[in-house]
């Protein structure tokens, strides 16, 4: 299998992430989105979005990293990731399809405004953006927050494929400036992913 990705996508990050904790090696080949590289006929054929992370397996082209973390586990041996009981695995699509509506589209606030606009040269924050991107921010982090105070993990007492969903988008909690002062159990539970060796090897700077 061959994931094409950006190191500095957090999206990207995810399948990368479930790879190594599944023990599947992946072919990889980085897609330089800042150079327009996803806007090539060749990379627009296996992912018509033009973005980060794609996966090929065989002839079978598979993107929204949500999908490829998912398409991933069913290709392991061992699925550790996914619990074997029904409303395990409906929690962690639950997980995932907030991740993808709600808390990236926060956070993705503060890293265009914080991050990407001075890589683009698009100017400086827009104030007022950023006031409208900390109300979502904290309406969603306010529930994430109060789940993790009553449990360990997103789903069950153990990693799954739902913190492989949810985790990667605070790689820029510093630099894209979250507002995060008073998430206690959001940080605590983000300490326990930053120390897998997972999350290390899959770093941009790694």
């Amino acid at each position: 299998m061959k994931l094409y990705f950006h190191p500095a996508s957090h999206f990207a990050r995810k399948p990368r992430i479930a790879a190594a904790l599944l023990g599947i090696e992946l072919e990889t080949q980085v897609v330089d989105i800042f150079a327009g590289e996803g806007q090539s006929p060749e990379y627009l054929r296996l992912n018509p979005q033009g973005k980060v992370p794609t996966l090929v397996d065989g002839d079978f082209s598979l993107w929204e990293s949500n999908a490829i973390v998912q398409y991933l586990a069913t290709r392991a041996a061992d699925s550790a990731l996914v619990p074997p009981d029904d409303r395990s695995r409906v929690d962690i699509q639950r997980w995932q399809f907030w991740e993808s509506t709600t808390w990236a589209p926060a956070c993705g606030i503060f890293i265009y405004e914080n991050v990407l606009k001075s890589i683009l040269n698009r100017g400086e924050a827009d104030a007022e953006e950023i006031r409208k991107g900390e109300e979502k921010f904290h309406r969603c982090a306010k529930v994430l927050n109060e789940h993790l105070a009553k449990h360990p993990w997103l789903v069950g007492d153990a990693l799954s494929l739902a913190d492989i969903s949810v985790a990667p988008a605070l790689m820029y909690a510093d630099s894209a400036r979250y507002p995060l002062e008073g998430y206690d159990h959001i940080g605590a539970w983000f300490d326990q992913i930053q120390q897998l060796p997972a999350w290390i090897s899959t770093s941009p700077s790694a």
